[in-house]
């Protein structure tokens, strides 16, 4: 059977654009060089806008420059006063010493926490304390009635609770002094709160402005349970109170925080951006030293085979950065925004070195928001199946990967979520290992760290950002019939899902249900896809015609595995004794619909709203609303707001949000929508427009 001409091409250039390119890079790609700078960055105490940070930033400055790239280190205002886009910047921070005794009862006299032996056993950004102060336990003391009965004056609070919200109350309201956390947040399926009982849970203040501030330290959770036992038992027996002795020496002053940039020069100004945060307290060791270490090896392997002449010289720029989390990247984007125009793609490398039989991670793909539809993560699902290589089968024919991986939908809370909002339209995957036994606590460490996944991930990002900054037209063409073919897969188990749930119904009311969703589904999908085949014209501007054939081919493969379902529910009507289906009732108006309805909101300013830094604009009453708003609901409480906010374009209603939301998510809440856009609006980051108003 002869192959058509343009299907050896597509073919030819896969090989050549992936294979080639992949083994190139995965030979010269270090997984051990990775590692000792994740053991390098390891060492720093690396609090956003700190004298460790600085280190740490100064550490990747140095390896770039032995190099020979074009490296800068950028610095941004730390002060109360500055803003990039709607958040508000924080001061620098410097933690000198910082202890804790337990003084009484005298039998029990210890040390209790140091920060120069365990920098995470303070409150990052606690502020100077010298005294003494009884002890009051709270289980977590996020609510009011927490605190009935209860002097807190002068005291210090032991609690497993939201450490924001507990200074809030206990500290800002009620007086006390301090606070003594001993949580551990979950990250289920591999870790409850006693699985690490003798660790340190990373926890941190966020000083906003204007708030009282104090001091505060983690226990462990076996110390923290042994410390609460020793108070009730104090209690119970009418003996002295607990009462501990505190030292900090610390200092919050306007200061700096610092993004390391590096730059393999192409032919054009596009770039493609790397992006990786520093920072994270002592250890942290996969959060996120490994990231940023991946990156430095990133940056050293494609100069190399760049420079020696193994690949050649990339059409598109390849900008590398090292931030502070989030906020570096809403420094560098608000200082650069005549740039955000011609960068093409991004990926973000977030706790990607872990060793997951140690950690119970899985390797992760996360896409980008629907909102955001590219190319990029189909490319990245493609490029990881090279390393799918790790094992032969026993025949020696094909092989098979021996760690764990899946591509899963956006979730956020990391750089990705900043450059892929539409408003500033660069689409960012995320590259991540989750869960992690270990994730945010002090035994994050260098043993968790495994070379050769380091050397996996470092190697496919590595592909992917060269790939994209060499695709022209003939990497486009392969690429984008690589994206028809992912889109129907998809489609086809949509399809077949939604043909199961079918032929397991034999009430009317729900297949006509059943019917209506899959419609919207589909025609969601469907505009998903033609939505990312378009990008392709960021990396071939003249390929009008070629996207438009693969939209119309999307479209019309959709529409013909529709008929294949329709015919199936048609049948399986028929073998009920149906004739047709009966009409789904209108849906009642509620409340929360005719509000939403009416309401179309426009963003005042680029990337992520930052509620954080607004959110003291709001009465006390309707801050409490909106934390419990969000307390309510096990799932989506936090992410289906920022979904929204990405979906707003100043033209669409909330209504017409919720419904993008809900076909993203499976998840409706028009209340918490409506009361979002609201407050945002109060807080004079969005601009609603009242249709009823307006009428």
């Amino acid at each position: 059977m002869m192959v058509p001409v343009a299907e050896q091409q597509i073919k030819r250039e896969e090989n050549i654009v992936l294979h080639t390119i992949f083994d190139t890079i995965r030979r010269e790609f270090s997984g051990e060089a990775a590692l000792h700078h994740v053991a390098a960055i390891s060492r720093f105490h690396r609090i956003q806008a700190s004298p460790g940070y600085r280190q740490a930033a100064q550490y990747c400055l140095a390896e770039l420059q032995a190099v020979g790239l074009e490296v800068e280190l950028l610095s941004f205002a730390a002060n109360e006063q500055t803003r990039f886009w709607s958040a508000r910047s924080f001061q620098e921070w410097e933690a000198r010493q910082a202890t804790l005794h337990l003084i009484s009862p005298e039998e029990e006299r210890r040390k209790l926490a140091d920060f120069r032996v365990c920098p995470i056993s303070l409150i990052q950004r606690s502020v100077s304390f010298q005294g003494e102060a009884e002890v009051v336990v709270l289980e977590d003391g996020e609510e009011e009635s927490d605190y009935e009965g209860l002097d807190l004056r002068g005291k210090v609070i032991l609690t497993q609770g939201d450490v924001g919200r507990v200074r809030e109350l206990a500290v800002e309201k009620y007086g006390a002094v301090g606070i003594l956390f001993d949580g551990m947040r979950k990250a289920p399926p591999v870790r409850e709160r006693m699985d690490l009982p003798d660790a340190l849970q990373y926890t941190s203040f966020w000083w906003r402005g204007g708030e009282r501030k104090c001091f505060g330290f983690v226990l462990s959770p076996r110390e923290g349970e042994r410390l609460r036992a020793l108070v009730k038992k104090q209690q119970q027996n009418g003996g002295e109170p607990v009462r501990v002795r505190a030292q900090v020496d610390a200092r919050l002053y306007d200061g700096e925080l610092e993004v390391v940039t590096a730059l393999i020069p192409g032919d054009s100004e596009e770039e493609i951006i790397v992006v990786a945060h520093l920072c994270h307290p002592q250890p942290s060791a996969n959060d996120n030293a490994s990231g940023s270490a991946a990156a430095l090896e990133m940056a050293r392997t494609l100069q190399q085979l760049i420079r020696a002449g193994q690949l050649p010289p990339p059409r598109r720029s390849i900008r590398f950065l090292w931030v502070p989390e989030m906020t570096g990247t809403l420094a560098y984007l608000a200082a650069h925004e005549d740039e955000i125009p011609r960068m093409v793609a991004g990926i973000n490398l977030d706790m990607v070195g872990q060793n997951q039989e140690l950690c119970g991670s899985s390797f992760l793909i996360e896409c980008p928001p629907a909102a955001m539809s590219s190319f990029a993560p189909d490319l990245l699902e493609r490029l990881r199946e090279e390393l799918f290589d790790d094992a032969p089968s026993h025949t020696g024919l094909g092989g098979y990967p021996l760690f764990r991986h899946a591509v899963v939908p956006f979730s956020g809370g990391s750089d990705h979520y900043i450059l892929s909002d539409p408003s500033v339209g660069v689409p960012t995957p995320m590259l991540i290992q989750w869960p992690d036994k270990f994730y945010h606590t002090s035994e994050d460490t260098l043993d968790k760290v495994d070379p050769a996944m380091l050397a996996r991930v470092g190697s496919l990002a590595a592909t992917y950002a060269y790939f994209l900054a060499r695709a022209g037209e003939r990497e486009s063409v392969w690429l984008g019939h690589e994206m028809v073919t992912r889109h129907k897969a998809r489609l086809g188990r949509t399809l077949q899902q939604a043909l199961e749930d079918i032929l397991s119904s034999d009430d009317a009311e729900a297949l006509s249900r059943l019917a209506a969703s899959l419609e919207r589904r589909v025609a969601f999908s469907v505009a998903r896809g033609r939505a990312a085949l378009d990008t392709l014209h960021r990396l071939w501007p003249e390929g009008d015609g070629f996207v438009a054939d693969l939209q119309h081919e999307i479209t019309i493969a959709a529409e013909h595995e529709l008929d294949r379902v329709r015919t199936v529910l048609e049948e399986h009507i028929k073998a009920l004794g149906l004739t047709t289906l009966p009409p789904l009732p209108s849906p009642e108006a509620d409340e929360w619909s005719a509000k939403a309805e009416a309401m179309i909101p426009r963003r005042l300013y680029p990337g992520p709203v930052s509620w954080d830094s607004h959110q003291h604009l709001l009465v006390p009453e309707k801050r409490e609303r909106w934390r419990k708003l969000v307390k309510e609901r096990e799932k989506g409480g936090r992410t289906l707001p920022i979904l929204a906010q990405y979906w707003a374009d100043g033209e669409r209603t909330v209504l017409e949000i919720a419904d993008l939301v809900e076909m993203e998510t499976g998840q409706r809440d028009v209340e918490l929508l409506v009361e979002y856009f609201r407050l945002l609006a109060e807080m004079g980051l969005v601009e609603l427009t009242n249709l009823q108003a307006s009428a």
